[in-house]
């Protein structure tokens, strides 16, 4: 393949929400151009790309699959993808091996939450993408809209996402521009600043450029303004370019002047109506309406097939039944194959053109730092990235693909002969028995050079480096292609080689790849960047066999499960459990039945959905200034004393700002690295996988920025805009604290600070302090490193100089005990959120001279490792502070969006109301009798969320859930009547029921197996003796 071939390829996805048609529009393609493997008949009902049992059986896909089409001498590669949530991460492994995407929206339901994520996945993967409004044919049968209505509804539709798109582009271009500004004076930055300029003053999507079309799937007809400009061009004597730009918006045809004028010539009271409606619509509503109106005549039908010149069978125009033979005519006067494959061909760019404008998301630009500049390997690797930027094909350029995922495939699936018709003997590629029946095919894209059979290649983990020679043992594998095989759905063809910009399956990677890796035929080459998926997997369930003796049949399941699924999370709690985490109850539920009947094939026992909470405190009130002050103050802490008398631990604590807590939650992949110091030891800059950072900011610099924003935003609304006093003071006295930050926690990431003691406070007597030292701050750029070296304290004797050395040195046990309280808290043992400690540790020396190294010796057996009872002391003193500052339950909320019918809006909010649902929004959908509404739903209340809805709702109601956010659960769960209203309320407390944290929390420690204060029995004095009965 040529460089002229390679630009007569494209690979592309299908995105939309759930049910929105993605796969019925394949199913058209595939039949038109699919080489026959699918009958044009059966396109739209068998839904050739859901071969698995479970997607047919449910009717959604689960999957993404790629097929090869072949069209007017071009190769298209078509990614058919999943709608539903639960399934994101099949979005994000087709987007990466595409070059456009297919965004489809329904005319009648608009733009979904789906809708938002795709177009999300399409931006940050840089996909050039095309519009298509399916489903046009229900808003002439079902919804029963005039021409000018449904033009209103798909004007309105195509202006809603353009405005997602223009987010999206405001968003890099003020990026852009603060790049600017906080660079030095960069010329590049400027030409990218005005290139975003212009590019955002128009629309993504427009018909008139030919990247929006308008189609039925089902029926197989659609068409773009084009191919109706093209029509009326000699009937109207205009130009195809004129009519093509008055198609669409406020133009309309003055039939007396023949010409073409907007909306200021056409006059107030003129009845002129747009050209789309006259010209386009109109036409389209007089077909249907003569076809499925019983009492209309056939006119308009055989007017259309004599001007169009339509071969129509006899047979079908004489079928009794009316859809049929409007499906007939329609998908012939209008081939929905060719709308969409020729926009695809003339609006999706080629590999070529398509990895030149990628390049910076699939291997971003390093910036090394000039000794490493110079080295061969550097020079190396930047050759191989541009020969993917260029996609070069040739046999010498470096081989170099990218793995998406693994997906296995039945042994008896694969084909029984090769590309040249010998015998393949399929052998299993894996170790014993255990994968006798499964193989594991790598699905992936070549981005240079060219794949063969037998090929020997590097396997490249996202955290390989070729400058540090330290990661080539870790990250680095070499492997053998075994086969090479074209995708055609659920059939594989196999094929001696793939040169770059084409899609392949490779068997032979079972065994080196987990679920994505970078291939590349020599060692210095860059991973690709990470996938970018839209949520995490937050349903846990734990799983055990029903036979014990099945054990290792379930460990060898979840292996092949984990590297089947990209999403899923296979591991082993503390407590022993095998716990499986899942997007959602549908993803859940598939994982459950792979593992019962292909990997596994033992009977499981599911355990109720483990869900995941944090612990937080209540806060002091709305007084910002005022807490802290008493944080940073000596008063109002929690004291705890080491068993051995030794050492005085006291800790403060605070809730830190919502913004904050949320940004230290987000950044975390960031934090690591910066905390690490990846950053900065060979790479001057490096782009982050967050999507916020784009590769022309500093990502240090950004994140101190948008800490301090965050800040701002919250001080400012807390004091309100007028108090100008007080948010100086409290900006102060965050700045002092942000060069104090000494650790963060849990994990060295998580969104809890550790603050260092204030030195000014200290006591210089006998008890030494332990000092800390601001090691997150100094990495974070808020103070130097020269300032942040701590000073020494002046040593008055030999003994405080010593006590001064042993506290240097357990500053490790301070940190340690702060990361254990902040991973577990005193709730339920769940990670604490939100929280800034100070901890004070005072040592003391020891009250046994020094020469009674027996005593010393008893006083170790007695109470362990000074340093252990110092991580205790500090770990207690946390937990007790959280305790004393009334804690609270912090839980997942799900964003629901619902679409329901009026009558059943009652039945909707009662199941809402039944699991804590709190509401945001309620619309009516112009033009139809549906409403959406809004709602944020906790995680712990959404299991057979959906069941009971369509119970209530009769079926009628959809549900879709995306991970939202925390939101702390405002309940005490110590709550005790104390006020004589409570009393009159509640009763004196011993009959008080449990409130919804209490009982959340009493079911968490149930499960963790830690004390529940409950009662055993219940209404004791009611307890009767069964008579004998002789």
């Amino acid at each position: 393949m040529g460089d002229f071939d390679c630009k007569k390829v494209r690979n592309i996805c299908i995105l939309a929400h759930v049910d929105h048609g993605k796969t019925t529009l394949a199913d058209h393609l595939i039949a038109a151009c699919g080489g026959g493997v699918l009958h044009p008949k059966q396109a739209g009902k068998l839904r050739f790309m859901d071969y698995l049992d479970e997607e047919q059986r449910r009717a959604i896909t689960m999957k993404s699959s790629s097929i090869a089409l072949q069209y007017k001498e071009h190769s298209i590669n078509l990614i058919d993808s999943p709608g539903h949530m639960d399934f994101c991460s099949e979005v994000s492994t087709a987007a990466r091996l595409s070059d456009g995407a297919l965004v489809l929206v329904d005319a009648v339901e608009g733009v979904h939450i789906q809708t938002h994520a795709v177009l999300r996945q399409a931006w940050v993967e840089k996909l050039t993408p095309c519009l298509v409004l399916n489903k046009i044919d229900r808003l002439i049968s079902e919804l029963r809209l005039t021409p000018m209505e449904a033009y209103t509804r798909l004007l309105k539709i195509v202006h809603e996402v353009n405005n997602i798109v223009s987010a999206y582009k405001s968003e890099k271009y003020l990026s852009d521009v603060d790049s600017i500004l906080a660079g030095p004076s960069g010329e590049m930055a400027n030409e990218t600043g005005n290139e975003q300029i212009e590019d955002d003053e128009e629309d993504t999507f427009q018909p008139q450029k030919g990247n929006v079309v308008f189609v039925c799937a089902l029926d197989g007809w659609g068409f773009g303004v084009g191919e109706f400009a093209e029509f009326y061009a000699s009937k109207l004597g205009a130009s195809t370019a004129a009519l093509k730009k008055g198609f669409w918006g406020p133009w309309y045809y003055d039939r007396k002047a023949k010409k073409i004028v907007g909306k200021k010539a056409k006059g107030e009271g003129s009845r002129l109506r747009p050209m789309f409606v006259q010209y386009v619509l109109e036409p389209l509503w007089q077909v249907y309406q003569s076809a499925l109106e019983p009492d209309d005549d056939k006119g308009m039908l055989e007017k259309v097939i004599k001007n169009f010149s339509l071969s129509v069978p006899a047979r079908e125009l004489q079928n009794k039944d009316s859809k049929a033979v409007l499906q007939g005519v329609m998908s012939r006067w209008l081939p929905l194959s060719d709308t969409i494959l020729s926009m695809v061909i003339r609006c999706l760019p080629d590999p070529t053109a398509a990895q030149s404008f990628r390049i910076s998301r699939l291997l971003p630009k390093r910036e090394v730092v000039d000794q490493v500049a110079g080295s061969e390997v550097f020079a190396e690797a930047e050759f191989v990235r541009k020969c993917v930027e260029t996609c070069d094909s040739s046999p010498e350029a470096p081989a170099v693909a990218f793995v998406s995922k693994m997906f296995a495939v039945p042994l008896k699936m694969l084909p029984q002969r090769g590309p040249n018709g010998e015998i393949i003997n399929n052998v299993s590629d894996g170790v014993g028995n255990e994968e006798s029946e499964e193989c594991f095919l790598a699905f992936a894209r070549v981005f240079s050079g060219v794949l063969t059979s037998g090929q020997k290649i590097f396997v490249l983990s996202a955290l390989y480096d070729p400058l540090k020679v330290e990661t080539t043992q870790k990250h680095l594998q070499e492997a053998e292609l075994q086969s090479l095989y074209l995708m055609m759905g659920q059939g594989l063809r196999p094929v001696a080689s793939v040169k770059a910009g084409n899609v392949v399956a490779i068997r032979g990677l079972g065994q080196h790849i987990l679920k994505s890796a970078t291939l590349s035929s020599t060692k210095n080459c860059w991973p690709f960047s990470s996938l970018m998926f839209q949520v995490s997997p937050m349903l846990k369930v734990a799983i055990e066999p029903s036979d014990p003796a099945d054990m290792g049949a379930l460990m060898r399941g979840l292996r092949l499960l984990n590297r089947a699924d990209p999403f899923v999370e296979v591991t082993v709690s503390s407590r022993g459990e095998h716990v499986l985490a899942a997007a959602g109850e549908v993803h859940l539920e598939r994982c459950i039945k792979d593992l019962k009947e292909r990997f596994a094939k033992v009977s499981l026992e599911v355990s109720p959905p483990l869900v995941s909470y944090k612990e937080t405190i209540e806060g002091e009130g709305p007084n910002p200034l005022e807490n802290l002050k008493i944080f940073t103050g000596t008063a109002d802490y929690v004291e705890k004393m080491t068993p051995n008398g030794r050492c005085t631990v006291r800790v403060r604590i605070m809730k830190l700002p919502t913004a904050l807590t949320k940004l230290l939650n987000e950044s975390s992949a960031i934090l690591g690295e910066i905390i690490s110091g990846k950053l900065g030891q060979t790479y001057k800059k490096l782009e982050s996988q967050i999507g916020y950072v784009t590769e022309d900011e500093e990502p240090l610099e950004a994140l101190r920025k948008r800490i301090m924003d965050a800040l701002d935003s919250d001080i400012v609304s807390a004091n309100g805009e007028n108090d100008k006093d007080k948010i100086d003071k409290c900006k102060h006295l965050w700045e002092q604290l942000l060069k104090r930050i000494w650790a963060l926690g849990p994990g060295q990431v998580g969104p809890n600070l550790l603050f260092t003691p204030d030195y000014r406070e200290r006591n210089m007597g006998s008890p030494v302090l332990v000092p800390g030292s601001p090691h997150v701050s100094s990495k974070l750029g808020f103070v130097d490193n020269s300032t942040s070296n701590r000073t020494v304290e002046e040593a008055s004797s030999e003994t405080n100089q010593a006590l001064y050395s042993e506290a240097v040195s357990l500053e490790s046990s301070v940190v340690s005990g702060f990361q254990i309280a902040t991973s577990a808290g005193p709730l339920c043992d769940e990670p604490m959120w939100g929280l800034a400690f100070i901890v004070e540790a005072y040592i003391s020396s020891s009250a046994a001279p020094a020469s009674e190294s027996e005593t010393s010796q008893q006083l170790v057996e007695q109470y362990g490792m000074f340093t252990g009872q110092v991580m205790t002391a500090v770990k207690e003193a946390c937990r007790a502070a959280v305790l004393q500052k009334k804690p609270r339950l912090v839980e997942a909320m799900y964003f629901c969006e619902l679409n329901t019918p009026a009558e059943h809006l009652g039945g909707m909010y009662g199941v809402l109301a039944r699991r804590r649902a709190r509401v945001v929004k309620e619309e009516m959908q112009e033009g139809s009798p549906l409403f959406t509404v809004h709602a944020y739903l906790p995680v712990s209340e959404s299991f057979g969320f959906a069941d009971e809805l369509r119970k209530w709702t009769s079926g009628s109601t959809s549900a879709l859930l995306v991970l939202s956010h925390w939101e702390p659960l405002m309940e005490d769960p110590f709550f005790v009547p104390k006020t004589e209203e409570e009393i009159e309320e509640f009763g004196d407390g011993s009959s008080v029921p449990r409130n919804t944290a209490r009982k959340l929390i009493d079911a968490v420690r149930r499960r963790k197996g830690l004390p529940v204060e409950e009662k055993v029995v219940q209404h004791a004095t009611k307890q009767r003796t069964l008579a004998r009965k002789f």
